[in-house]
């Protein structure tokens, strides 16, 4: 979470700019009464990555309707990562490191006991086929970067 927070968006790989898009897009979206899928099927499709909008769908609807608190996300506009988004970021990147346990954790503070497992699930399999589409969930900061960030980890 810490390699995330009141950074600026521009500090984010393409993959996590992508990710970052995809969040605010979604809740902007929901938030309107606006079918979030549909909302955000050109930008999926433009990467190739359609494929992986139902699970995100899924993993995003259930953080909405099972979290212990609202998380709130920021505007599209906004240029720098707020508190609960790079929460979530750090969470997408565990998941795509293949760390379990370390998601379960987190997931465990976030949502309700009966949603942890189904979530877990539908963000391993956004990631693999946001992966399978080129993009990176395990690299949301640029290479320069990565080592502080596994530092900070």
């Amino acid at each position: 979470m810490y390699a995330f927070v009141d950074r600026p968006v521009e500090s984010l790989s393409n993959s996590g700019r992508f990710l970052l898009w995809a969040m605010r897009g979604w809740t902007q979206a929901a938030e309107a009464g606006h079918c979030a899928p549909r909302a955000l099927r050109r930008g999926f499709a433009g990467l190739h990555a359609l494929t992986a909008l139902p699970d995100f769908h899924v993993a995003m609807a259930l953080f909405a309707n099972d979290a212990r608190d609202t998380l709130l996300l920021a505007p599209l506009a906004c240029r720098t990562i707020a508190e609960d988004e790079a929460i979530l970021l750090g969470l997408w990147r565990d998941v795509a490191h293949d760390r379990a346990g370390a998601a379960r954790a987190t997931l465990a503070l976030l949502v309700e006991p009966g949603s942890a497992g189904p979530l877990a699930a539908a963000m391993a399999a956004a990631t693999v086929r946001l992966g399978a589409a080129g993009i990176d969930l395990a690299r949301l900061i640029p290479s320069a970067s990565n080592h502080q960030e596994s530092r900070s980890s």
